[in-house]
């Protein structure tokens, strides 16, 4: 007697099963893409946090060495540290200017002509352990490179601030390259500025202020 062997057909899905399904994955990306946005927001805020309280510290331990150590200076009468193996060059006192605070490698002590941009690259590059690669340059920064932060200044004397804005929070022009802010502009980006004046650390996010 020959068994008979049924063959169960496998049923695909009718197209209310589809559409239900449709709806529910529509559902899900309604409500967890803002979720998920919100949370790299909030990533890039706290790297920002971060990098600034990293790089406040840093300042204040360089001083308090100098201070330790008998305020050195060198041939040139010029304040300086031998921070970690770097030898840093620091603020002489003038107008409004406190002496002791980290200006660079080569120039800059007293926040004059000589103090700019790539003095604020030497700083973020000489006082933070391992820092995250910057740069001064916006084409450096758009040529596909590992730059993570974009660094300017602004100001003169008393009024210098060395700005570091971290990249992704930059704004893009049409061709999706990212943009410098204009004269240190705070209100781009998430950023945070030093005063070598006064040695002032202050982080802004987007149009907030911290």
């Amino acid at each position: 007697m020959k068994s008979i062997t049924k063959v169960k057909k496998s049923a695909g899905f009718t197209l209310i099963e589809l559409v239900i399904v449709v709806v529910i994955l529509g559902f899900l990306a309604v409500t967890a893409i803002p979720k998920f946005i919100d949370l790299t927001e909030q990533a890039k805020q706290a790297n920002i946090e971060g990098m600034a309280g990293g790089f406040a510290t840093a300042v204040s331990l360089a001083r308090a060495q100098w201070e330790a150590e008998g305020r050195q200076q060198d041939t040139n009468n010029r304040n300086f540290v031998d921070y970690d193996g770097s030898i840093l060059l620091l603020t002489t006192e003038g107008t409004d200017i406190r002496p002791g605070y980290v200006v660079g490698l080569n120039d800059g002590v007293s926040l004059g002509g000589g103090f700019d941009a790539t003095n604020c690259v030497n700083i973020w590059n000489n006082i933070l352990q391992q820092p995250p690669r910057i740069t001064d340059s916006i084409t450096t920064l758009n040529d596909g490179s590992s730059m993570r932060y974009f660094a300017s200044k602004s100001g003169t004397n008393s009024e210098s601030l060395c700005h570091y804005y971290l990249k992704e929070s930059l704004d893009n022009d049409a061709n999706g390259a990212y943009e410098a802010p204009v004269n240190g502009s705070v209100s781009v980006g998430n950023s945070f500025t030093y005063a070598p004046a006064s040695s002032a650390v202050t982080v802004y996010i987007k149009d907030n202020q911290l």
